[in-house]
């Protein structure tokens, strides 16, 4: 309030904002936008292939062909007895930010390995910087598999899944923003 008592609101719009020196050599400029989903209800597949968990895609489309995403991610999860549970993150149809190819190893950026049947979850993270080079709307998205039978891998629930207070559920969620170039 200035000293008339007439209250004034100002806004400054920018798309970046970056030092009078310039940004250091390899860096890049702000954040300029930021979307964000958390799923809170429970999956499950038996599937031996990639499938993509529902609720855990975000769409963003880049102001700038010269525009980074940074990407984090959360996954909480679990299997029946004896499973290995994979995770990749796709840009659209793309498996992105995975490990080398290796034989017959999975590729993937983490998993989970449920030795017998639990209550409680584990977790698995991801953080990823993207160069989509577009500026057309891009989707980013989580998948899972059972990589080694055919039994249940789990998403945001244990396998032991009875009403107790000893079974537990959780959540998980992807993140993306857009980095300026």
């Amino acid at each position: 309030t200035c000293s008339n008592g007439v209250s004034t609101v100002s806004q400054i719009k920018v798309n970046s904002i970056v030092p009078a020196g310039g940004l250091p050599t390899g860096s890049s400029g702000g954040i300029i936008q930021v979307k964000a989903v958390t799923k809170t209800d429970t999956f499950s597949t038996s599937n031996n292939s990639y499938t993509d968990i529902t609720g855990l895609s975000v769409t963003i489309t880049p102001s700038s062909n010269a525009s980074k995403i940074f990407i984090t991610g959360h996954m909480t999860g679990m299997g029946t007895s004896n499973t290995r549970q994979g995770f990749r993150l796709m840009r659209d149809s793309t498996p992105i930010c995975r490990g080398d190819a290796n034989g017959n190893r999975d590729r993937n950026f983490g998993g989970i390995y449920s030795s017998d049947n639990d209550n409680t979850t584990q977790t698995v993270s991801v953080c990823h910087l993207d160069d989509p080079g577009t500026t057309s709307a891009v989707t980013y998205k989580i998948q899972t598999i059972n990589s080694n039978n055919t039994d249940a891998v789990y998403v945001n629930r244990s396998n032991s899944w009875t009403d107790s207070s000893s079974h537990n559920t959780g959540t998980s969620n992807i993140t993306v923003m857009e980095v300026s170039g």
